[in-house]
């Protein structure tokens, strides 16, 4: 694998940590539970809240890579980047996006995430607010 094309890979797999996913197995065992982990090198995966497709309930499940044929995601991922984008038209040069952290920070002092604006106040914070609730409409 390219160098480029490995780091890309693996922000994916980032990306998909603490979001619902659904792991296939090469024996055709399905599980559904949140990525906590996944080991680079051997693409071993660690789930929690585990369903598997009888309903048995798991805390947690490791799954080692071979054994894994497919694994997709279960609900669409919120757009972190389109929102950054959509702050900066209002707040030009002022937004910063930590996609690692799923995390956007305005004027340095206003925090927001997938769940809305989780720090920050006044006038800006309301602002910041009103976009990320036009964009949820939108998305």
């Amino acid at each position: 694998m390219s160098s480029l094309g490995a780091k890309k890979f693996f922000e994916e797999m980032a990306s998909l940590l603490q979001k619902p996913i659904t792991i296939v197995t090469t024996s055709d065992k399905q599980y559904t539970g949140n990525l906590v982990g996944f080991d680079p090198a051997s693409l071993s995966l660690c789930l929690s809240d585990v369903r598997d497709e009888d309903g048995k309930v798991l805390p947690k499940l490791f799954i080692y890579g071979q054994t894994v044929a497919r694994m997709f995601i279960t609900e669409k991922p919120f757009d972190l980047k389109r929102l950054a984008e959509r702050l900066d038209k209002v707040f030009p040069k002022l937004v910063k996006l930590y996609e690692d952290a799923g995390t956007i920070v305005v004027m340095d002092k206003i925090r927001l995430t997938s769940e809305g604006v989780v720090e920050g106040s006044g006038p800006a914070a309301e602002r910041t607010r009103k976009v990320y609730e036009e964009f949820i409409k939108g998305a």
